[in-house]
């Protein structure tokens, strides 16, 4: 169990992220038009996954616009942003945003990814939601670099993030 903090109160997740040098534990998400999506379907790619509570508070929504302005740089390398909203308001956001160079999944249907990577709140007020995480992976799947942000109001440390990936 991880302790983070949400506006100066502690909060707990159900785990800790996963330990750098392992391989990443596999997922089945939701994208665009309900289609499901796996860490397969992003083989041979780096991957930086930009995990947060709800793309509809302002933090959230800095971090994905922060990666998508980052990410057409960013050669052999998708960034995957990863919340438990639904796939519409994810896909409304982007839209309303201009985003396109980020991929939006979504843990709603089994809420298994905030279990494996151990970033689902267990208590707190937003309880049920994933906390603010950033995981890069190479390109063969293996752990690089993490951050659980220890303040969730805050943002990640973007460079750490993106120099894990050089």
């Amino acid at each position: 169990m991880a302790k983070v903090t949400l506006k100066g109160h502690e909060v707990h997740t159900i785990g800790e992220l996963p330990a750098l040098n392992t391989t990443a534990p596999a997922f089945n998400l939701v994208g665009a038009g309900l289609a499901d999506k796996t860490l397969a379907d992003y083989q041979g790619k780096k991957i930086i996954l930009n995990i947060f509570p709800s793309v509809d508070t302002g933090v959230c929504a800095a971090s994905v616009r922060h990666f998508n302005q980052t990410a057409s740089s960013l050669e052999n390398t998708v960034v995957l942003c990863i919340s438990r909203d639904l796939p519409f308001a994810q896909e409304r956001f982007c839209g309303a945003e201009g985003l396109n160079n980020v991929a939006m999944l979504s843990d709603f249907r089994e809420g298994q990814f905030g279990k494996d990577y151990g970033v689902l709140f267990e208590d707190g007020p937003l309880k049920g939601l994933l906390s603010r995480s950033i995981v890069v992976l190479d390109q063969d799947a293996k752990v690089i670099y993490t951050e659980q942000v220890a303040e969730t109001t805050e943002e990640p440390n973007y460079d750490k993030a993106l120099a894990a990936l050089k």
